[in-house]
């Protein structure tokens, strides 16, 4: 009976969490531009613009903190 070693889907889980930290990461960037971009386009600036723009960096910063550490995983060699 093979068991399967859990090192072997540690790689697969760190480019799974690198990947989905970058498609957040884009993601929140394309969210502050488009809202700036809105915000600006009329040329008057209300406080729910404010706010929303503060409240999308807020949570831009938030997800950076979340970076996940790069996982450097060292296999024991077969005996």
């Amino acid at each position: 009976m093979h068991t399967e070693n859990p090192l072997d889907l540690m790689p697969f889980l760190a480019n799974l969490r690198s990947g989905l930290w970058l498609l957040g990461l884009s993601s929140w960037i394309f969210g502050i531009l488009d809202r700036s971009f809105a915000s600006f386009a009329d040329g008057y600036i209300s406080a729910i613009d404010i706010a929303q723009i503060a409240t999308a960096s807020f949570f831009f910063v938030s997800w950076m903190l979340l970076k996940p550490a790069s996982a450097k995983l060292t296999s024991r060699s077969a005996e």
